[in-house]
């Protein structure tokens, strides 16, 4: 998503530089294993990592610090909501019911370990045809509009596919905030 790949170098004091991109600083555990080896970790290993992410990586100054964790309600959301003072969640989910099921629960988690949930971002809302401007709504529609008045939040925003061509030209991306 953020368009980087490599290997992180080491500072001076033995932190790992992020990768910049946007004008902003990442670090994945994608650039510290094999491209297609998968992460298959649970409990100590997965905290482990986590703190890697956080605690040795020379950030410099930050305004902010965004953590991309996966759906659900496992083992990385519970290690960073117990061990790490987060100011809030954000919950991203497609409009289908499927995946609304799981950004509830997340939303639930996180207010049962008293994080903030600060609202829902729609993502993969519609599909805009490249040419005719036509747009689809592939996934359904206003599936964050229906889960945000039940959990009582704002929804921040929503987004378009950003799916490439194999010429790697940009088909459709966008962001915008929803009244």
């Amino acid at each position: 998503m953020m368009n980087l790949k490599g290997n992180p170098e080491l500072s001076q004091s033995n932190l790992m530089r992020p990768l910049l991109n946007y004008g902003i600083a990442c670090m994945s555990m994608g650039f510290l294993v094999e491209e297609t080896a998968p992460v298959v970790w649970r409990g100590l290993m997965v905290m482990s990592a986590i703190e890697k992410l956080l605690r040795q990586v020379d950030w410099g100054q930050l305004d902010y610090l965004v953590v991309d964790m996966p759906p659900g309600t496992g083992d990385v959301q519970l290690s960073v909501s117990q061990n790490i003072p987060i100011a809030g969640a954000v919950i991203v989910s497609t409009p289908q019911d499927i995946a609304l099921m799981d950004a509830h629960k997340g939303a639930e988690m996180f207010r049962k370990v008293h994080v903030p949930v600060l609202g829902l971002v729609q993502n993969m809302s519609v599909f805009q045809c490249p040419k005719c401007k036509h747009k689809t709504h592939i996934f359904g529609a206003d599936g964050a509009k229906r889960l945000a008045r039940t959990l009582d939040l704002d929804v921040l925003g929503q987004s378009l596919p950003a799916d490439r061509c194999r010429s790697g030209t940009k088909i459709a991306t966008t962001s915008a905030v929803i009244p």
